[in-house]
């Protein structure tokens, strides 16, 4: 199966062109520059762009035989480093050309090397290296990763993924793809071809050390609290599938873009490789003595000071007091505590109260990005089932939100107005409140020409945000029956003007109304007319949310085909709107969803969402600004500035909102 880049159908393997629309699945386009390039080119021919993602390979060979010795055998240095094997001057330069950098891991040519494995590794026996290849078949849906979309295809019922051909650490990796979330490596691919075994992960062998943030002085000790925290999560994670190893050594700590924790592997324990595997002492049972150690180990390479009651913590661990995770988390719970008390006491406006952030705009005005941050430091104590189909609940980590409206190349003025009001309450670490998070998003395209459009967008604006400050005061969002009745009482507030200034035909004016509520997690969803919602998630690419209200969608929902219900003259033609007519000719679409992973949510008037424009641009203008590291205010001007080049017939306006979250293990128990 091919994944179309451009509008993410699927595709059979045969297809040249995406049959929905006829992208071309043989070459890739590259993002800066528009020229087209080979699937296995790593970089842009024109402008020199990186335009391939570089997987890590973990190429593991196994034999019954010595794992050779003297000068044969290979140094190691630490995983973080560069990821590859070392070995003796001596070792014969000659390389077998199956192992060369440029030639192909995999029997199939999908996995093209980018470096060399080492000499002595064509003959060598239970040993690993590591190489950086590229997936020149991008398009393609590797058979882990159709196996982990659809949990009820099991090994046994995939023949291209059978049991046989999963190498026995990948296992592991798939088991843990419920808890990427909390640090553990996205798999790619892999297969076991008689005594070798092969891994594709996500390469983070250029993300910043968390031994490299210890050095830096503005990590702060309630940050430092909060990656012991993160550890012992992992912690619970891991220890079911005996890869405790995994936090025990500082080249494998990584920092993501989110500055959180990130295991760069993931390492079986030793003894689970031991040949006397009936023989598993206490000793050879990593324990949270070990991880202590790791932390000594933090604080003694960045010649950080420990501090307060963590040095009191360290010493207990290193004295045995600690034994259990449980026990670890709740002592990091009343230090993080401690350090909120005396960061709120030093400080007059304390770190994490934020005020209410409102904003309202039109014509060309772009919004400050509200942000909330909430560490996932409330989790539950207990140890974490190793079944890896249980759905973990989610919280909110973040939420960000910017906005920007332009009135196009055509009009002369704008008649699109949009409204972001954002709450965010104090926030207590580690006990973080979920419930710290609300958001009113909304966005309007008015019409009805100078003085009527534009009055009528920015008249339900108003009116939806007075009526949810009297109408959303408890912690969950508002039911279905409160929602429409906010969207009638703005239709009603129009439609009495048009009465009151007799206005007719199609002098009424009105506007069209997409509205978002997000409360933690959950959202509310209403919508009137033409103006859209899209989200876009790295597993489910981008989706429209709601359904335009007009004639050809119509037709289509009545059983009539796409083709003929758009070649209708009036096909396009409003078939709800706010103002024009009174309450009972609107029937707002009222819907409620659940964020259960990092998401990007664009709210959009038809000047932008127009000829398909970001069904043909999300992966390019969208898909990026999942991340943290993007920013929203460059996103959001980057969108008006595509809808200009294709569009430009109408006013444009985009509201983003990124959230992002983390499972909530307290809610799993």
């Amino acid at each position: 199966m091919l994944i179309c880049p451009q509008c993410n159908f699927e595709n059979p393997n045969s297809n040249k062109f995406c049959q929905n629309c006829g992208s071309s699945l043989t070459e890739k386009e590259c993002q800066q520059c528009g020229v087209f390039l080979t699937l296995d080119s790593t970089q842009c021919h024109s402008c020199d762009a990186i335009c391939s993602e570089i997987w890590l390979a973990i190429v593991i060979k196994e034999g019954n035989s010595e794992v050779v010795e003297a000068e044969n055998q290979e140094e190691k240095v630490d995983c973080g480093d560069k990821l590859e094997l070392l070995h003796k001057e001596n070792i014969s330069e000659e390389v077998s050309h199956q192992f060369e950098a440029g030639s192909y891991l995999d029997s199939q040519k999908r996995y093209k090397m980018l470096e060399s494995l080492p000499t002595f590794f064509e003959n060598a026996v239970n040993t690993e290296a590591c190489v950086k290849v590229v997936d020149c078949q991008p398009y393609q849906v590797s058979p882990i990763n159709a196996m982990l979309a659809n949990p009820q295809l099991s090994p046994s019922t995939n023949t291209s993924v059978g049991e046989d051909r999963i190498p026995s650490l990948a296992k592991t990796y798939i088991a843990l793809q419920a808890y990427c979330n909390l640090g553990i490596p996205p798999i790619h691919d892999a297969w076991q071809l008689e005594n070798m075994q092969v891994i594709l992960l996500e390469d983070r062998s250029e993300w910043l050390y968390l031994s490299e943030l210890w050095e830096n002085d503005a990590t702060t000790s309630l940050q430092i609290v909060h990656y012991f925290y993160q550890m012992t999560q992992l912690w619970d994670v891991l220890e079911p599938h005996d890869c405790l190893q995994s936090l025990l050594d500082l080249s494998n700590l990584r920092i993501d873009e989110d500055q959180s924790l990130a295991l760069q592997r993931l390492y079986p324990d030793i003894r689970k490789e031991s040949k006397a595997s009936f023989q598993k002492s206490l000793d050879d049972t990593p324990t949270v003595k070990d991880l202590g150690q790791v932390w000594q180990a933090l604080f003694r390479e960045s010649q950080r000071t420990q501090f307060g009651s963590l040095l009191e913590l360290m010493g207990n661990l290193a004295e045995g007091e600690i034994a259990t995770s449980e026990q670890l988390r709740s002592q990091l719970k009343l230090i993080s505590t401690e350090l909120q008390i005396e960061l709120n006491q030093s400080e007059a406006s304390p770190q994490f109260d934020s005020p209410d952030n409102l904003i309202f705009a039109s014509e060309k005005e772009i919004s400050n990005p509200t942000v909330l941050q909430l560490d996932d430091l409330e989790q539950s104590p207990t140890k974490i089932d190793d079944t890896p189909t249980v759905v973990l609940p989610m919280q909110l980590a973040s939420l960000e939100n910017a906005g920007l409206t332009d009135v196009g190349k055509q009009r002369d003025h704008n008649e699109d107005y949009f409204g972001i009001e954002t709450k965010i309450n104090k926030i207590e670490l580690p006990k973080s409140k979920v419930a710290g998070a609300k958001g009113l998003y909304i966005l309007c395209d008015g019409m009805g020409g100078h003085a009527g459009g534009e009055v009528a967008s920015e008249l339900a604006v108003s009116t939806l945000r007075q009526y949810f400050q009297e109408n959303w005061q408890s912690d969950g969002l508002p039911s279905e029956e409160i929602i429409r009745e906010g969207v009638f009482q703005a239709n009603q507030a129009i439609h009495n003007i048009n009465q009151q200034d007799a206005r007719s035909g199609v002098g009424r004016m009105g506007t069209t109304l997409v509205l978002v509520l997000i409360q933690n997690t959950r959202v509310a969803v209403a919508h009137v007319g033409d103006s859209r919602l899209y989200r876009v998630t790295r597993k489910g690419g981008l989706e429209q949310i709601t359904v335009d209200h007009e004639v050809g969608q119509r037709e289509i929902s009545r059983g009539v085909e796409p083709s003929i219900a758009y070649s209708r003259p009036d096909a396009y033609q409003l078939t709800q709107a706010l103002g024009p007519r009174d309450n009972n000719f609107i029937a707002p679409e009222v819907q409620f969803l659940e964020i259960t992973e990092d998401a990007l949510f664009i709210l959009t008037s038809d000047g932008l969402s127009d000829n398909d424009l970001l069904e043909k641009h999300w992966q390019s203008n969208l898909l990026n600004l999942i991340s943290s590291a993007a920013n929203l205010e460059k996103g959001v001007r980057d969108l008006i500035d595509l809808a200009n080049r294709y569009n430009g017939h109408d006013n444009i306006t985009a509201v983003l909102m990124r959230a992002k979250v983390r499972p909530n293990l307290e809610g799993s128990k």
